[in-house]
C-alpha cells in the first residue's frame, strides 16, 4: 500500500494514505519532504512552503487560502487555511465537453412495467399521503408480509411527518415527491393512504400523480372507512395478486439510471471511492445509461467544473440557477452559504468547503452534462443529469430516486446505515472502513491504494450494479432499512 499520495503535478498538498510520524523523510515526485508533525490518514501536508494569503492548490484546484505561513512537510488543515470562496459569482461558459464512446451493450434481469418503464425490485410500497396515518402504515406493513412470495419480494412503507399544515411550492414539493414515488418502477404495485381532511389528500395528489394504471396504484382514505388496517390487507392481496405476475427479464443497462451521492467523507473520499464512481458512470452513459448527481451545496468550489461539461449554454444557464438559487437560499434563510464541512468531515481529513467539493465532484466521471433537474423533476434524458437538492443524505438520497433512480451509490469515509427508498449501495474509501462495518458497506474502494487499477475497480463497480439491479440484495435492504426524507423549505402552519 502506498503511504501517500500527490493527485495531480502541480499539487501544492500530498495526501497521507495511513498515519505517518513526525521526522519522517518522504521523497514526493523526486523531493524529498521532512514531515514537521504528526498527519493523520486522510490528511495533508505541505509540498513547498505557502505563504500566508496564498492559494492552496490540492486537485490542481484551490482548496483554499493560507491563513498563516505554512512550511514544506507542515500539516495542512483547519487550524491554517480557510474557504476563499465568495457569495453569488457571474460565471461564464468555457465549454470543455469530451465525447463518449460506445461500448458493447450488456443486459440486467430487471421489470419491465405495463406501461414501458423499468424496476430493479418488484416491491408493494405504501405511501401515507399525510403524516397523520405514519403509524397505520407501518402496522399495514407488518401484517402484510405474509403477501411477500413468488416475485413479490418486500413491502414497504414510508413514513413522512409531512402533507398537511404546508403552504405554497413546499406544499407542492411533497405532493411531487410522493407522486414520484407512486409513479417510480421499482414499485410492481402501490397502496396510496390517505386520512381525509388533509390538504395534500387523495384527489389533489392524483393531480400531480398524472394517468397510472388502476391495477397497479389503489387509493383508501382512512376516514371513509371502519377499519383501514382490515381494508388496506384486502387491497394489498390484490395489488400482491397483480405484481406476482411481473417476472425478470433481460434489460439492457443503457435503461438502467443511478443516482450518486457522497456522505461522511474523508480524506480518501475524493481520491478513491469518488472518482471510482466517476469511473462507473462514464461506463454506464457509454452503455447508453444515465446516472444524476445531486448535493447541490457541496458543488459549491467545483462548480465550474460542471458548467463547463455542460452540453450547450442552456444547459450551463441552468446549472448557474442550480448553483445561484442554491445560495440565495441559504442567504434567505440569514445562513452562511460556506458552513461546510460536518465534524466528521474535519476529522477525516477535509478542511474547506472547495476540498470537499473538489472531492465530491469526482462522481461526475468525465461525461458532457445533458440534463439539469429542478427538485421531484423526474429525469427525461439520458446521460449525466445534475439535480437540485440539498446535502442531507436522506433527503438528497429520497431526491434521486424519486427522480427516477432505481439504485444510489452512496460513497463515505465513516460508513453509515442508512437506506433510501431505493437500494442504496454502501461503497468505503479505505478498506479499514470496510472491514470494521462490513454490515454496512457493499463495495469496498481502498483497494485503489493497494494495487487495484481504476479501470479494474470501475469494472468491478459496473458488474457488481448490474448484480444488484438484477436482484442481489445490498446491506440496507438484507436489514430491512428502507429510509425516505423530503425537503422542507417553508413555514408550517
Amino acid at each position: 500500500m502506498q503511504d501517500f499520495i500527490k493527485i495531480h503535478p502541480d499539487d501544492m498538498v500530498a495526501v497521507a494514505l495511513k498515519p505517518l510520524e513526525a521526522g519522517r523523510t518522504l521523497e514526493v515526485a523526486g523531493q524529498e519532504v521532512t514531515l514537521k508533525e504528526d498527519i493523520p490518514q486522510g490528511h495533508k501536508f505541505a509540498l513547498e512552503d505557502i505563504e500566508a494569503g496564498a492559494k492552496v492548490i490540492k486537485y490542481n484546484a484551490p482548496i483554499g487560502v493560507a491563513k498563516e505561513s505554512i512550511a514544506r512537510g507542515g500539516w495542512v488543515h483547519t487550524h491554517n487555511i480557510k474557504t476563499g470562496l465568495g457569495d453569488l459569482l457571474e460565471y461564464t461558459y468555457t465549454p470543455e465537453v469530451s465525447k463518449m464512446e460506445a461500448k458493447e451493450a450488456v443486459c440486467f434481469q430487471g421489470y419491465r412495467r405495463a406501461n414501458g418503464k423499468v424496476g430493479v425490485r418488484n416491491e408493494i410500497w405504501i405511501i401515507p399521503t399525510v403524516g397523520c396515518v405514519n403509524n397505520v402504515a407501518t402496522s399495514i406493513e407488518r401484517k402484510a408480509r405474509k403477501f411477500v412470495k413468488g416475485s413479490v419480494e418486500e413491502i414497504v412503507a414510508f413514513p413522512h411527518p409531512y402533507g398537511c399544515s404546508q403552504m405554497g411550492d413546499d406544499q407542492d414539493n411533497t405532493r411531487q415527491i410522493l407522486a414520484d414515488l407512486v409513479n417510480h418502477p421499482n414499485a410492481g404495485a402501490v397502496l396510496v393512504l390517505g386520512l381525509g381532511c388533509e390538504n395534500s389528500n387523495i384527489e389533489e395528489l392524483k393531480k400531480h400523480i398524472g394517468e397510472y394504471d388502476p391495477e397497479r396504484v389503489k387509493f383508501l382514505v382512512s376516514q371513509e372507512c371502519g377499519d383501514e388496517i382490515a381494508e388496506a390487507l384486502k387491497i394489498i392481496e390484490g395489488l400482491a395478486e397483480y405484481a406476482g405476475r411481473c417476472q425478470r427479464e433481460p434489460i439492457p443497462a443503457s435503461e438502467l439510471i443511478i443516482g450518486m451521492k457522497c456522505g461522511g467523507s474523508d480524506g480518501l473520499s475524493g481520491i478513491t471511492a469518488n472518482p471510482a464512481v466517476g469511473a462507473f458512470s462514464d461506463i454506464l452513459i457509454s452503455q447508453g445509461g444515465t446516472t444524476i448527481l445531486t448535493e447541490v451545496p457541496e458543488m459549491f468550489g467545483a462548480e465550474t467544473l460542471l458548467m463547463n461539461r455542460c452540453e450547450n449554454e442552456e444547459l450551463f444557464g441552468k446549472t448557474v440557477d442550480l448553483i445561484n438559487d442554491f445560495k440565495n437560499y441559504f442567504t434567505s434563510h440569514n445562513q452562511t452559504i460556506y458552513e461546510n464541512p460536518s465534524p466528521g468531515n474535519k476529522k477525516g481529513g477535509i478542511s474547506t468547503l472547495e476540498d470537499k467539493s473538489l472531492g465530491c465532484t469526482q462522481k461526475s466521471g468525465s461525461a458532457p452534462v445533458k440534463g439539469v433537474l429542478k427538485y421531484g423533476e423526474p429525469v427525461s434524458v439520458k446521460g449525466l443529469n445534475l439535480l437540485s437538492a440539498p446535502g442531507n443524505d436522506l433527503v438528497a438520497s429520497t431526491a434521486l430516486a424519486a427522480s427516477g433512480a432505481h439504485i444510489v451509490l452512496f460513497t463515505t469515509g465513516r460508513g453509515t446505515p442508512f437506506a433510501s427508498p431505493v437500494p442504496t449501495v454502501k461503497i468505503s474509501s479505505n478498506t479499514q472502513l470496510s472491514s470494521r462495518k462490513q454490515n454496512w458497506i457493499d463495495f469496498n474502494c481502498g483497494t485503489l491504494v493497494e494495487g487495484t487499477t481504476m479501470e479494474e475497480l470501475a469494472e468491478e463497480l459496473f458488474r457488481y450494479v448490474l448484480a444488484v439491479a438484477s436482484g442481489e440484495k445490498v446491506k440496507a435492504e438484507e436489514a430491512g432499512f428502507h429510509d425516505m426524507a423530503i425537503f422542507k423549505q417553508g413555514v408550517t402552519l
